[in-house]
């Protein structure tokens, strides 16, 4: 029976496809690199820019950070997060763990859920699977994931499995609330579950066969780009993408540079995000498809050649080298709203270029090529 949330349209000689997901706010081809919107805002960058300027197809928002700002009584007022921030397109939102575990120092876990300290005020909260889903259903994204915890690097074996099989009870908890549950803004939303099991090839394994189990509509791959050296991430993304399913779309989380982004299609992953491209440009740091400039080195202070020739977005054609990088070092806010939509329009552009290398039967062959000039510094 062919899937009618994800269909693949030209599968490589080897793991890398490109696939389109059909959301009730829109398509999605895939691969697709998903720019992070935390707190309803995708940093220093109107929607108009996202939607026209950079293509973006689909944005991430924070569970965590939503959740303590501007509040779900907020968020179901204006109708869910669509509508709260005009964004249009899908949504994916992820489920509040990574950041509720990152607050090791404030928190404490049980198998009930987890009880933390908000960065913001103090006050404390408590969320378990069932209050992330209801959370996430407040939000509304068309993608949401359950509820997990995200092991550090490095991570002893013992503590990766309790982690790992307290994330499998969890995740059942987050199913059970989630067919109990309906949607309240008249979309679907689909819930992802997700692997864990830290560098473990036998731990991957159990978790990724047994969230295949579970028949979600999509899945994802976490607990990784935490800290372990990249050939750990790429061996650990292979053998698990090994492991699910073909026909549903594999989502790697908190991933990554360019080089990574390309390296993880080639091992069968068909979504990614990651802050590196907002984080870094704001402070000055562009990529580009000749590779990565520092644009408050003096070098561009009188290069006037475009940002990035090989480029498509509209700022590659309408900002020069000297003038960014006099931006930058007179500390004007426009500095950092030009190099971020860049640096995402870039990113989408990475992946749009490697969906046609897919289609076209020789994105192996681009990929080696490309990969050398994208980790240069220039």
């Amino acid at each position: 029976m062919e899937n009618p949330f994800f269909q693949i349209t030209k599968q490589s000689e080897s793991k890398a496809r490109a696939g389109v997901i059909q959301t009730d706010h829109g398509e999605i081809q895939t691969p697709i690199f998903m720019p992070v919107g935390t707190v309803a805002s995708v940093k220093t960058v109107h929607q108009r820019e996202l939607k026209e300027d950079i293509k973006a197809q689909i944005i991430l928002g924070n569970t965590y950070h939503l959740y303590l700002r501007p509040t779900m009584d907020i968020m179901e007022k204006a109708g869910g997060l669509h509508e709260f921030m005009n964004w249009q397109g899908p949504i994916l939102t992820d489920s509040g763990g990574y950041q509720v575990f990152s607050l090791a120092k404030s928190r404490k876990m049980s198998e009930e859920g987890v009880q933390f300290k908000s960065h913001t005020d103090g006050s404390l909260h408590f969320i378990s699977p069932e209050k992330s889903m209801e959370i996430q259903r407040q939000i509304g994204g068309d993608i949401f994931m359950a509820f997990d915890e995200c092991t550090p690097y490095p991570c002893e074996y013992n503590q990766a499995k309790d982690s790992m099989e307290m994330t499998h009870r969890w995740l059942k908890r987050c199913i059970q609330w989630n067919e109990s549950n309906k949607e309240i803004y008249g979309h679907k939303q689909r819930m992802f579950p997700i692997v864990q099991g830290s560098t473990y090839s036998d731990l991957r394994k159990a978790s990724a066969e047994f969230i295949s189990e579970q028949g979600a509509p999509g899945n994802a791959i976490g607990g990784l780009s935490v800290g372990e050296p990249e050939q750990e991430m790429y061996r650990i993304t292979n053998e698990v993408t090994d492991i699910l399913p073909v026909d549903k779309p594999r989502y790697l989380m908190g991933v990554g540079t360019p080089w990574n982004i390309i390296q993880a299609i080639g091992l069968g992953v068909d979504m990614m995000d990651c802050v590196m491209p907002t984080r870094n440009a704001r402070n000055a740091m562009l990529f580009t498809w000749n590779g990565v400039m520092n644009m408050k080195n003096l070098k561009w202070r009188d290069d006037f050649s475009e940002l990035d020739p090989l480029g498509t977005s509209y700022v590659d054609h309408d900002y020069s080298k000297a003038y960014l990088r006099h931006l930058f070092v007179s500390k004007e806010y426009l500095a950092k709203q030009i190099a971020s939509v860049h640096n995402l329009a870039f990113y989408l552009d990475l992946v749009r270029v490697a969906r046609e290398h897919i289609l076209k039967g020789d994105f192996y062959q681009w990929k080696d090529s490309v990969i050398p000039n994208l980790k240069q510094r220039l």
